[in-house]
């Protein structure tokens, strides 16, 4: 267990929860590309479709760090670890081209999420990672996790999460933010209860009344990216994500977008441009997994947070969420046999 004292500001109490009936932070669309557009594509496999997200997709080109850095995945294991990351490449000094590379920039990478498909395919789990926890960053000794991104680029990423967990990641989708505004566009907008009256930051002033708000476009990507109208500033932002993609996950998975050809055409092309994988996944590859998935709903994805043990202060002064060394051995090890619905059903996660 980390030693708090180190540390200068004390230590807070374990927070963060498991809720059933929410999912989780901003990486929406990688979590989309790799499970619901791969079972769209799966269900209208069209040689056009499938041709529109290979090409339209871009390929990082360096994924993962060397070999011999990871850890050993069991040959029998049939349980598929996806990592998912959003990140903002309209942003100042952001790079697309040296994150496809595997480069690392002045970017960060504030979602990470990790993506569990069992053997089974019974369902499909996806654990958010805090941005601000405090772990080991091969090389770099101590960090902010989302640290990783702009000190080696995604390999860097890969092997700070697989160090971490002791567990091999299969495949990385990576997503630009703005993919939200073209989705909700193709979708022909998103409806979500808020609760809280807020305008947003920007110079557009959007206006989000208490109660059901429908969402489209810029308008979409402002309300999951405010934080600074709210007392609670992050935490709001969260809440204010996980209404977005519970509220898109029902739309993307209801049976009248499945079965309209030209919805599905239109998520697809709309969305693929902004999408980023590791060259092992295309569309012949989304296409298999979607069958295996074809009976997913939004019901079936289980979203949760890897536990931290309290925030506190780095010795540089930052902010900083410490490692829960318990529940990281335990999620490693449910991982690494396939048990990760067993080790949630059982795990007090819930606050």
């Amino acid at each position: 267990m980390t030693d708090n004292r180190e540390f200068e500001g004390g230590y807070l109490p374990r927070r963060l929860a498991r809720r059933k009936k929410r999912t989780g932070l901003v990486v929406l669309l990688s979590a989309i590309a790799v499970v619901v557009v791969a079972a769209v594509v799966a269900s209208t496999y069209l040689g056009s479709l499938a041709q529109t997200f290979d090409n339209k997709t871009q390929v990082i080109a360096e994924a993962f760090p060397d070999e011999e850095l990871r850890p050993i995945k069991n040959p029998d294991d049939g349980s598929l670890n996806f990592l998912l990351l959003g990140v903002d490449h309209g942003a100042e000094g952001a790079e697309t081209s040296d994150l496809l590379k595997g480069g690392g920039t002045d970017q960060r990478s504030d979602s990470m999420m990790l993506m569990h498909i069992p053997e089974d395919r019974k369902g499909v789990y996806v654990m958010s990672i805090v941005r601000d926890l405090y772990t080991d960053i091969p090389g770099y000794g101590r960090q902010k996790i989302n640290a990783s991104m702009s000190l080696g680029g995604v390999p860097l990423v890969v092997q700070t999460i697989e160090g971490m967990l002791d567990t091999k990641i299969d495949h990385v989708a990576m997503i630009d933010f703005d993919g939200f505004k073209e989705l909700t566009t193709a979708l022909g907008g998103v409806t979500v209860h808020n609760d809280i009256e807020f305008y947003s930051t920007d110079s557009k002033k959007y206006f989000y009344p208490v109660g059901d708000v429908v969402l489209k476009g810029n308008q979409a990507l402002r309300f999951v990216r405010e934080r600074k109208p709210f007392v609670d500033g992050d935490y709001q932002r969260v809440k204010n994500q996980q209404k977005f993609i519970k509220a898109v996950m029902n739309g993307l998975l209801s049976k009248d977008t499945l079965t309209n050809p030209a919805t599905v055409y239109e998520v697809i092309d709309q969305i693929s441009p902004y999408l980023s994988l590791d060259d092992g996944f295309d569309a012949a590859t989304a296409a298999g997994l979607g069958l295996q998935l074809k009976g997913l709903r939004a019901s079936g994805i289980e979203m949760f947070t890897l536990p931290t043990a309290g925030s506190s202060t780095s010795p540089g002064g930052e902010s900083i969420e410490l490692r829960d060394e318990k529940a990281i051995e335990e999620i490693g090890k449910a991982l690494r046999t396939d048990t990760l619905k067993a080790y949630l059903d059982s795990a007090n996660l819930e606050h």
